[in-house]
């Protein structure tokens, strides 16, 4: 797992490096300028910010729960093939990792209820220039908090399957464990929420 967690993430950094100097090419061809980190944070609108946000959120939170719920279902399935009485109370750890991708739901739905249609006319206000920036790296901080979330209460959940198998009084024990790793989602999207909470209709 983490040999394949390696390799993906040296082709998420290579896929990026390489739109990065495709940008600074085209940028360099086209306004002859080099790449000006600046120009490209401060030209788009607060609308892309803010959707980008609300993206990552809930996708980031998405795959945070499915990647959870693929460690821990086949644990179960597999350690259920000889114990089959493990099988109903450790779906538990499956609603666990369910429950990371509601917070990121929830938080795009908070996020998206923010965005207001609006035409600037003579370019956006400060307040607007923050929002989109703040729903921005909200989502992001969100998102990021539920894909460890959910990668935590995989491992742990697949961890509670296998011991339940070998001694059903090791359940509970480690189901504490997996209640706290929950937690981590839940933190944030408190910090997700508090990110926001000064944020301001777009005008």
């Amino acid at each position: 797992m983490a040999l394949y967690g390696s390799i993906y993430a040296g082709y998420g950094f290579g896929t990026l490096v390489t739109v990065v100097i495709a940008y600074g090419i085209l940028d360099l061809i086209v306004n002859n300028r080099w790449f000006n980190i600046a120009y490209l944070i401060e030209t788009p609108s607060p609308y892309f910010w803010a959707s980008m946000g609300i993206g990552l959120c809930i996708g980031l939170s998405v795959i945070g729960a499915a990647w959870g719920i693929l460690l821990t279902g086949v644990s179960i399935v597999g350690a259920a093939v000889k114990t089959p009485r493990i099988r109903t109370k450790n779906l538990i750890s499956i609603i666990f990792c369910e429950v990371v991708a509601i917070y990121g739901l929830i938080v795009a739905i908070v996020f998206s209820s923010k965005l207001s249609n609006a035409i600037p006319v003579s370019g956006w206000s400060r307040e607007a220039l923050y929002a989109g920036y703040a729903m921005f790296w909200a989502g992001f901080t969100v998102g990021m908090a539920n894909l460890a979330c959910g990668i935590c209460v995989g491992v742990v959940g697949s961890s509670c399957a296998l011991a339940d198998a070998a001694d059903p009084q090791l359940f509970v024990k480690v189901l504490v464990i997996e209640i706290f790793g929950s937690i981590i989602g839940l933190f944030g999207l408190i910090v997700g929420l508090l990110m926001t909470g000064r944020v301001t209709p777009f005008k």
